[in-house]
Order: structure tokens, then C-alpha cells, then sequence
């Protein structure tokens, strides 16, 4: 199931710094970043295995989450918002904002036999 979750931050004049360490519930395999995606929808796919955390390091994307036929709308906005989401979570993003980069951690290396497309 979908979960959100707020990500240690520090912050003082020099700026602020936010920690992953020891936070995701996976050891991280794979990471890619989704960006220059305005007007654009990505996703629409459940997984078999991998478990994956969003983050949205610059900008700002919706991602939806189908829980049992009700789409959960979480807006990540902040580089401190981190979305978990469990593989059997049938996702998608929209909502990009021009200067959106989200960033995806994953627990599993690309397998394309992982995704389960459609509803």
C-alpha cells in the first residue's frame, strides 16, 4: 500500500540537506529520473517484485495510486516528501510542473517481466 513519508531534512544557512540513509525499506538497485514531462502522464503499471520510493527533487508531480477502484491522489512537492509505494500499487503521474525531476528508487534492476500494464 501507498505510504508518504517525511525525510530527515537539515537546514540552516547554508541551505538544507536531506537524508535517505537507513530510511527506505529496500536496498536501493536501480534509480532513474523522470523530467521535461509537461502535459505528459507516465506510468499506468503495477509491479510483480520491485518496491519503489518518488521523490520530486525539483518541482512538483501528482501520482496516483488505484486502492480498490478510489484513485489516491499524492502531490509530491517538496524533496522531503518520499512516496513508497508496494509493487502491487497500480500507479501513474501527471501534473508536472515545468521544472519538475522525479527522482525513482527501486529494490529490483529493470525487468520488463516485472510490470503488469493496464487495470
Amino acid at each position: 500500500m501507498a505510504k508518504l513519508i517525511y525525510l530527515p531534512t537539515n537546514i540552516d544557512s547554508r541551505g538544507s540537506l536531506t537524508v535517505l540513509e537507513k530510511i527506505l525499506p529496500f536496498a536501493i538497485k536501480r534509480a532513474y529520473f523522470i523530467y521535461k514531462c509537461d502535459g505528459s502522464k507516465r506510468g499506468f503499471h503495477s509491479h510483480k517484485k520491485t518496491q519503489q520510493a518518488l521523490i520530486s527533487v525539483n518541482g512538483s508531480c501528482d501520482v496516483h495510486v488505484l486502492v480498490n477502484g478510489i484513485d489516491e491522489v499524492f502531490t509530491l512537492d517538496s524533496p522531503e516528501k518520499c512516496l513508497l509505494l508496494s509493487p502491487s500499487d497500480y500507479h501513474w503521474m501527471d501534473n508536472f510542473n515545468g521544472k519538475c525531476v522525479l527522482v525513482v528508487f527501486a529494490s529490483e534492476y529493470y525487468n520488463k517481466n516485472d510490470y503488469i500494464n493496464g487495470i
